[in-house]
């Protein structure tokens, strides 16, 4: 007993067997169960993906595996859809500010992707349609587009997934049809055992018959099938090659033997078997079943050891199948019908016994293939949603999107008036902000080309009463201009230069002519490039007051023009002037009284 293997029993006294539901593992000199699937696994070797989508580019298999139904995309729709919603209903509490803080620039943008309901806005009676972009309608429009790409990737999955479905037409056949069915079958049959191929009497005849007749054919199996055996890990396997074969009779049955041999009894606990069949020419789709038979009819799962007189009857059938939409693919398809147990041992007297009495000492086994060739079935791939049908869906989804959420604007807005107009509180913000850098690059521009320092007003566009500045370019009696400017800058002033002098010296004259002040009308032209010229009327030269400057007229908030700028300067031109002119009188008294007056010399000299 001690040169036995593991989990084995004694017989004649000296030599070894595996007990029952057990085999001999070479590798580890001991009796092991077999633990082998028993499911029956049959596939028509046609995948109809493959064929419609490259695996290169795209696999179906693979999108399943992440996503296994259309919940998927309609939740990450739903998480997606609240993430943007929350995110605009927060951010509603911060605060615009002046139009400069980052809280302001995204609303502001969230209202710029108003696109969907940009003319659907509140309006009063008898309101002209404007478009108008606010905060609402671009939160609702992101909303809808996110709610609709969520339904057309749940749309695609679906005409992905069940876009056609498979037709099965049964025909029946005749000579014609089942020549054109020529396929290479293979049946491989293992007995799940200890034994090898030594244990082996292989078959030499095979029966063949047709119903209705009463006498059945005994074949040389030679003619018909290629038998070979091989030895593998779980036991021998039997193969029976048929190639190019032709389905011109209705059954087929063959059976061979495993006998006993010294130290190598005949028993087996299970059979494994792999059915494959594939077109002679295209060789690239294979049809199949397999599985494992391990204890027969025995719904209690408890190992057996297959061995005596008994035949074991494996039964299959085979039959034809056209594939339409795999360009007329004829195949044939083997199917398991049903495995029909022989002698079999559930207990170790009753294995022993059996390995003790030499009539016991075999395994039959007959493989039964039944050709069901009176019918063809004829497999068919249909679509069942068209181009119209997809683009009526597509149509229908874009309409569910964009009425969930204009009626959520339209409530909105009738139930909450502040969001009727909130669009003109952004314009207005940012048309200030706007307005306020506008200014500022003017005065920027005015303070480098007049050394206008005056000018420094604050954020605000607020000025004090009584300041402002105009300086004149370089000339006689004038200071220096900062900044040297274009050439074309320094043409013009040269120009308003000489236009000033002759007014002063006409103005000069007409005044010793008159005895008195007079006023007189002029128009003057400022840094425009159109030469905006406004009339105005000058100041009065007085001897005795010189009048305060004049107060700049700025309108608050967002409404300043351009026209408002070009009057402030044309006063502040204007008051300069003024004072040049009192300043060239006072000069001119001066030197006359300098003229006038004796020197000191002289009065000595008198």
């Amino acid at each position: 007993m001690a040169s036995c293997p593991q989990n084995s029993i004694l017989y004649n006294g000296t030599r070894c067997a595996c007990q029952v539901g057990r085999f001999l593992n070479v590798a580890a000199n001991s009796c092991i169960t077999y633990a082998g699937n028993s499911a029956i696994k049959t596939d028509s070797g046609i995948d109809y993906y493959a064929i419609s989508i490259p695996k290169n580019i795209l696999s179906f298999d693979s999108i399943k595996k992440f996503t296994q139904s259309q919940a998927v995309f309609l939740e990450a729709t739903l998480v997606m859809l609240l993430s943007w919603l929350v995110f605009c209903f927060f951010l509603r509490f911060m605060k615009l500010g002046d139009g400069r803080n980052v809280w302001f620039k995204i609303r502001w943008w969230i209202s710029r992707l108003d696109v969907c309901f940009a003319t659907r806005h509140w309006l009063d009676d008898q309101k002209l349609v404007v478009k108008r972009k606010t905060e609402l309608g671009g939160t609702f429009s992101i909303a809808s587009w996110i709610l609709f790409t969520g339904l057309f990737a749940a749309l695609l999955y679906q005409l992905i997934a069940k876009r056609t479905i498979e037709v099965h037409n049964v025909k029946a056949t005749n000579a014609p049809d089942l020549a054109s069915f020529r396929n290479d079958v293979e049946f491989n049959m293992t007995a799940v055992s200890s034994m090898s191929c030594s244990n082996l009497r292989s078959p030499t005849t095979l029966l063949s018959g047709s119903s209705g007749f009463l006498e059945d054919k005994f074949l040389p199996i030679s003619d018909i099938l290629n038998v070979s055996c091989h030895n593998t890990s779980l036991g021998p396997t039997i193969t029976l090659k048929c190639s190019n074969c032709r389905l011109n009779q209705d059954f087929m049955s063959i059976s061979w033997q495993f006998v006993d041999l010294p130290n190598n009894p005949a028993s087996a606990v299970g059979f494994q078997f792999n059915v494959t069949a594939k077109d002679h020419i295209r060789r690239d789709h294979v049809s199949f079943v397999s599985g494992t038979l391990m204890n027969g009819s025995n719904f209690d799962n408890s190992p057996v050891t297959f061995r005596g007189t008994d035949t074991n009857i494996l039964i299959f059938n085979l039959f034809p199948r056209i594939y339409r939409s795999a360009k007329n693919l004829r195949l044939i398809q083997p199917l398991f019908h049903e495995f029909v147990p022989g002698s079999s041992l559930r207990d170790t007297s009753q294995l022993r016994a059996s390995l003790e009495n030499a009539n016991d000492g075999l395994i039959n086994t007959t493989l039964y293939v039944n050709y069901l060739s009176s019918y063809i079935i004829e497999t068919e791939n249909q679509n069942i949603i068209g181009a119209v049908g997809f683009l009526a869906d597509l149509g229908g989804l874009y309409c569910i999107s964009m009425g969930i959420f204009f009626y959520l604007l339209v409530q909105c807005e009738f139930r909450i008036k502040r969001l009727r107009n909130e669009d003109s509180i952004l314009r207005r913000i940012r048309n200030r902000r706007k307005a306020q850098e506008h200014w500022d690059k003017v005065r920027k521009y005015v303070m480098y080309t007049w050394n206008c320092s005056a000018l420094d007003v604050d954020n605000h566009s607020k000025t004090e009463p009584g300041r402002g500045c105009f300086q004149l370019p370089s000339g006689p009696g004038n200071g220096s201009v900062r900044g040297g400017g274009s050439s074309w800058k320094r043409k013009q002033l040269r120009e308003t230069e000489l236009s000033f002098h002759k007014q002063v010296s006409s103005e000069k004259a007409l005044k010793h002519k008159t005895g008195g002040s007079a006023k007189a009308e002029t128009k003057h032209c400022i840094g425009s490039k159109d030469a905006v010229a406004i009339q105005h009327q000058a100041f009065a030269l007085d001897d005795d007051i010189i009048p305060p400057p004049p107060t700049l007229e700025l309108k608050s908030g967002s409404e300043i023009e351009l026209s408002d700028i070009q009057k402030n300067f044309q006063r502040l031109y204007d008051y300069n002037v003024m004072l040049r002119e009192k300043f060239v009188a006072t000069q001119s008294l001066l030197r006359d009284l300098a003229a006038k007056s004796p020197s000191p010399t002289t009065e000595r000299q008198t």
